[in-house]
């Protein structure tokens, strides 16, 4: 891909955590020439009716990195989740490593403070996370070479990276048979994804594409792992050739049927957050509950 520095020759090894809840892959992504490694889309677990935060699938991550005496040195989440709850922190918290996001995180941030009615202690500059990736960034893995790119449409914060011969898309695509992500959150923009989607299928044939999400279309068994070259051959929103016309077409009459995602509200507070829960005037962890906002 031009002007980026994709390396086919290194193939990182790849392990993935399904939380069946959320339908949220997460990854541990190893180095292939130390045991270096980095975290993709971690997930903190929330009971809505008792109010309850559990740590279950991040103790997974844990549990597999130190098991395999890795060092953590990147925690990344690929955009602002609108269906899970962030565990970051969490990892962050025993682990240690960074945890880096889209800079357009502070468009999030922006738009989300209003609707949530945040006070001015919300900062809305970023600072919540360790590094805000732009466009052609790159950062070390142990002695691989990653980088971001910026693929918009979801949300304006999504950014899909690049890991020697993977890369991680979000919610920019699905599975082929899947299709795509909606483009109607706030900020979203089915031209804009069409766009990143292509971005992505610039890459070479043979990289490795993991999903965040995949919810099993009818009723095959769960898959997250596919290619550039499958996705643009069978992908059904974007395979074949479609225009960019027809798939804002497509996308725009989907998303006008779409339910609200079922955890977007705390989803939302605590991810724009770096994964941490807001705090009343007391100190005391609590969520809004904005009405007819969405």
């Amino acid at each position: 891909m031009k002007g980026y520095p994709v390396n086919m020759g290194q193939r990182p090894e790849v392990t993935a955590f399904f939380d069946e809840d959320t339908n949220t892959i997460s990854y541990v992504v190893r180095d292939p020439a130390s045991n270096a490694c980095a975290v993709i889309d971690p997930v903190m677990e929330i009971d809505m009716a008792a109010g309850r935060i559990t740590h279950a699938e991040a103790e997974k991550i844990i549990a597999h990195i130190e098991g395999q005496s890795l060092r953590l040195e990147w925690i990344i989440e690929t955009h602002v989740h609108a269906d899970h709850l962030s565990g970051a922190p969490y990892i962050q918290e025993r682990l240690g490593g960074q945890i880096g996001i889209g800079e357009n995180i502070l468009i999030v941030q922006d738009t989300f403070g209003k609707i949530f009615n945040e006070d001015t202690e919300f900062q809305r500059d970023g600072s919540q996370f360790d590094r805000l990736f732009r466009d052609g960034d790159t950062y070390q893995v142990g002695e691989m070479t990653c980088f971001a790119l910026h693929t918009p449409g979801h949300t304006p914060a999504c950014m899909t990276h690049v890991m020697g011969d993977a890369a991680f898309v979000g919610d920019t695509l699905f599975m082929p048979d899947g299709g795509s992500a909606r483009a109607d959150f706030p900020g979203g923009d089915a031209g804009q994804l069409y766009d990143s989607i292509q971005k992505v299928l610039s890459l070479p044939d043979q990289m490795r594409l993991f999903m965040c999400h995949d919810y099993g279309p009818n009723g095959r068994e769960i898959r997250w792992e596919t290619t550039v070259a499958e996705e643009k051959a069978h992908n059904i929103h974007v395979g074949g050739g479609r225009t960019r016309e027809d798939f804002v077409k497509l996308r725009t009459e989907r998303d006008a049927n779409l339910a609200v995602p079922r955890l977007i509200l705390p989803s939302l507070q605590v991810n724009m957050r770096g994964g941490e829960l807001p705090k009343d005037r007391d100190g005391i962890p609590m969520l809004k509950l904005p009405v007819n906002r969405f």
